[in-house]
């Protein structure tokens, strides 16, 4: 047993305070009067700040202890938040309402709680927000951050950077060897930026404290945002495509999306919160948005080849504990089954199978995990998968092909599953159509040709 309270039981969850000091941020929560929870973020090399960029930097790590805190709430979620350094102004705590709510709609389905009504920040409604800076002095004029996780998709935006010449910089949080070595092969400048949870944190989960998934996406982004200010850049380009925006599956009333913070509506008000109260010339935005997985995974499959020995979708690489898989695709999970159903399409057969090791869809113990990507008798998974849609597309795809037909997964789907759809509706042509609705700013408009014509 552990010595520390439950935070089951607490009143208020407390946002008490932040600095910066050194490269290191520190961000400290707690639990009514309990153990203050200390994360701490390290920024490598740290330029100075002053004027203008010290008043960015320091909104900016205002707004990553309160995106943050969400690692911290959870394990209590009380009914009363309290800020002891400065209460946000309305839009700021309107952005912090929809993150807690639907960034923890997963989180509140699978514990069996209901966090509607439950979660309002408090909001100075009378002073008004200063202007946020314009900053000036970066050389050069645009420079770029490219988050890194490993996978195909930030790999895409990656070449399609480089192929309009941009100036960027690939960046990570953590201290994953995968991601290292990824990052190693763009050939890009690279920055590794550190998170330390607090420890008491695990205590509390030893516990029994209420745990669960939390939108990663909204903490790295407001993580980078204070690297952005910090080192000069002036815009951060996710790889956050359209299907992230689709719920996994409503449940009493409400959407439940495991990739809310990397959809579309996270994106449009975290990106007018930066511009409005960070940094007005710094650009947040997925290069990715108007494209559906199977777009990206096309684009992949004919520029990403140098990545095909070294990248992974594989979550199980990247858990805090727990087995790895040891070579970088355990099979098993829905991100293994969707990215190998995704590049089908795209890649020849002996090619696909050299990169994962084997034929998952020639492996009837597989049919559970493909059903729930085609959403066939169970709802999507929850994991950053395509729709249900495009995944019957692929799957329908390879059933037309003699290569895969009779291949065990392909000819279940083809007698026992295809007959029971609409075939108007399992073309793959429809999901390689950019939209038009993303927020991505002009000058990467080559960019985006780029992906499409991959």
């Amino acid at each position: 047993m552990t010595g520390v309270p439950d935070p089951r039981r607490a009143q208020t969850f407390r946002f008490v305070r932040c600095g910066y000091a050194d490269g290191v941020a520190e961000l400290v929560y707690a639990f009514d009067d309990g153990p203050e929870l200390t994360e701490r973020v390290r920024f490598p090399d740290p330029p100075p700040l002053d004027g203008e960029r010290r008043r960015a930097f320091d909104a900016a790590l205002r707004l990553l202890h309160l995106v943050a805190g969400v690692s911290y709430y959870k394990a209590g979620i009380p009914a009363a938040l309290e800020i002891e350094n400065g209460v946000p102004d309305a839009a700021a705590a309107e952005l912090l309402d929809a993150l807690y709510l639907h960034g923890l709609a997963e989180f509140a389905y699978r514990n069996g709680v209901d966090l509607r009504g439950r979660i309002r920040f408090p909001r100075d409604v009378q002073s008004g927000t200063p202007a946020a800076p314009l900053l000036e002095g970066g050389e050069p004029a645009s420079r770029t951050l490219v988050p890194i996780g490993g996978g195909k998709d930030s790999l895409v935006v990656v070449e399609a950077l480089k192929a309009i010449g941009a100036d960027a910089t690939a960046v990570w949080v953590g201290a994953s060897p995968l991601i290292a070595g990824v990052a190693a092969r763009t050939g890009l400048p690279m920055l590794n930026l550190a998170r330390e949870l607090s420890p008491v944190l695990f205590e509390y989960n030893r516990a029994g404290a209420w745990n669960g998934h939390v939108p990663v996406t909204a903490i790295n982004s407001a993580t980078l945002t204070c690297a952005a200010v910090l080192y000069g850049f002036d815009a951060i380009a996710f790889a956050n495509e359209r299907s992230a925006s689709a719920a996994t599956l409503e449940y009493e009333g409400q959407q439940v999306n495991h990739q809310w913070s990397k959809g579309r509506d996270f994106e449009a008000v975290f990106a007018a919160y930066l511009r409005s109260h960070v940094a007005a010339g710094l650009d947040y935005f997925s290069l990715l948005r108007p494209f559906s997985e199977l777009a990206v995974t096309r684009a992949f499959a004919k520029s990403g080849a140098a990545y095909f020995d070294s990248f992974s979708s594989c979550n199980r690489n990247f858990r805090i504990s727990g087995p790895k898989p040891v070579d970088r695709w355990c099979g098993q999970c829905p991100k293994c089954h969707f990215v190998f159903l995704a590049l089908a399409p795209f890649l020849p057969k002996p090619r696909l199978l050299k990169i994962f090791g084997r034929n998952l869809l020639d492996d009837e113990t597989h049919a559970a995990g493909f059903d729930a990507l085609i959403e066939y008798r169970d709802h999507k998974p929850f994991e950053c998968v395509g729709e249900g849609a495009e995944a019957r597309a692929a799957l329908a795809a390879r059933a037309a092909r003699p290569e895969w037909r009779e291949d065990a997964l392909v000819a279940r789907f083809r007698e026992e599953i295809a007959p029971q759809l609409d075939g108007s509706a399992l073309g793959l042509e429809p999901w390689l159509v950019p939209s038009g609705e993303h927020q991505v700013p002009a000058r990467f408009s080559g960019a985006l040709d780029a992906i499409h014509g991959a």
